[in-house]
């Protein structure tokens, strides 16, 4: 695995989807949410759409503009128009840099 620090704990708030551009072909919401910080693809699997523009609550994100519902662990769609799930990737916390891992992606539900 190669981590790498996209941002700081200090630069998110609860339950508010913070976009990270990672590279040219990949923006991350990092969201704290609970005691758990989570990396999702920040595009929906439905239409070309930022999910950090959505709400997140009970342990999902929803797409602000059709309403798709995404889990924040594995990237599920949990209703429609969305049928594919996005990409999550592996997060950790050291210090107050929040780290992902690119290159462990999954959409395992």
């Amino acid at each position: 695995m190669s981590f790498q620090a996209v941002c700081k704990v200090s630069d998110l708030a609860a339950d508010v989807p913070f976009a990270v551009d990672v590279d040219d072909d990949l923006t991350v919401a990092v969201v704290l949410h609970g005691e758990k910080v989570y990396a999702i693809e920040d595009q929906c699997s439905h239409g070309n759409v930022p999910l950090s523009e959505g709400e997140v609550e009970d342990g999902n994100i929803e797409c602000y503009l059709h309403g798709s519902v995404f889990d924040l662990a594995t990237g599920r769609p949990l209703n429609l128009p969305a049928t594919e799930p996005v990409r999550v990737f592996p997060c950790r916390i050291e210090g107050d840099d929040v780290l992902i891992d690119v290159d462990a992606t999954t959409t395992d539900y």
